[in-house]
């Protein structure tokens, strides 16, 4: 094994394995994701780098993380470029996924990520950054405003540490400019994830500035939607196995499984990307797709790993042979 997956090697991989048909260098950035870690890897930017595959342009992703660097240290010699690697019981098939450009870690430089999110050519934010990260009461759904995070923010806006102070701040600044907001899109497993990210924008704008909550409810977007698809964490075996097929190492590789489902509410003002055509479901609204998610497939989970455990089992997949 020689080098480092790159734009530079992808032509030297084996033939076999998929990889981007567009090129990078073209994209602008059109979406910003925060929480930049597998299961993003593995879900959203592989809908997105099938639709730039098959249209290029203007959606490409900028990945941010808000607290670690170190898919940013990955993923940066790279040039952005890591593996997915799908399992299953006929094998592990492997593509090259290029449609994270661009990666960013809020705590050194919170001013970058501000700059990046007011530009008028971010259309779209999609967020994962688990049920913690969105500072609210879950029995209520309203923001935590004593959260210290959040009352850092409001005495230290240009410098955030949260998801409501960096989307806050820009569309602040988007507003100011006179461009138009981006489309707030939650794709974290909690129940009305549009609902919950929209009371929280709205009542941190109210604490923040005069009138900026009833700008942001009269014109911000944030849809709901459903997101499923297993993506256990990379192991170290899981990196030497994949860089060995590649035969260049990838310091970043996800491994998933064939099943993927992406359900969300159609309401994005300013465009995205045409996921559709790639599996996702545009719908008006997603909430009997949670119900049928928790009370089917979530439920059915919990009960075969309950019994598999009882019975001495270690894993979901033991169990089910």
């Amino acid at each position: 094994m020689t080098g480092r997956l790159s734009p530079g090697t992808l032509a030297g991989l084996p033939a076999a394995i998929a990889r981007p048909r567009y090129d990078r260098a073209g994209l602008d950035v059109g979406v910003v994701h925060i929480g930049l870690g597998a299961f993003h890897r593995a879900h959203q930017a592989v809908y997105t780098d099938d639709a730039l595959n098959a249209v290029p342009g203007a959606w490409g992703i900028c990945g941010v993380s808000l607290r670690s660097p170190d898919t940013r240290d990955a993923l940066r010699p790279q040039a952005g470029l890591y593996t997915v690697g799908v399992r299953d019981e006929e094998g592990e098939r492997l593509r090259v996924v290029g449609s994270v450009v661009e990666t960013l870690v809020a705590p050194e430089d919170p001013a970058v990520v501000l700059a990046r999110l007011a530009d008028p050519r971010v259309r779209v934010v999609t967020a994962t950054v688990t049920e913690k990260g969105y500072c609210h009461n879950p029995a209520t759904g309203e923001l935590a405003d004593s959260h210290p995070d959040i009352r850092h923010d409001l005495l230290n806006p240009t410098q955030p540490r949260t998801l409501a102070g960096f989307l806050v701040e820009a569309l602040r600044r988007r507003r100011a400019a006179g461009r138009p907001p981006f489309t707030v899109l939650s794709c974290d497993n909690l129940p009305g994830n549009g609902e919950v990210t929209a009371n929280i924008l709205r009542a941190y704008a109210a604490m923040l500035e005069p009138d900026l909550d009833h700008w942001i409810a009269d014109n911000v977007s944030c849809p709901s939607s459903m997101v499923d698809r297993i993506v256990p964490a990379t192991t170290a075996d899981d990196r030497a196995r994949i860089s060995a097929a590649l035969g260049v190492e990838d310091a970043a590789p996800v491994v998933t499984e064939p099943f993927t489902q992406w359900v969300f509410e159609d309401r994005f003002p300013t465009g995205r990307p045409a996921w559709e055509d790639f599996g996702a479901e545009p719908v008006a609204d997603v909430r009997p797709y949670e119900a049928m998610k928790l009370r089917l497939l979530n439920a059915s989970h919990s009960c075969i790993a309950y019994l598999g455990y009882l019975a001495g089992y270690q894993t979901v997949a033991e169990t089910i042979a």
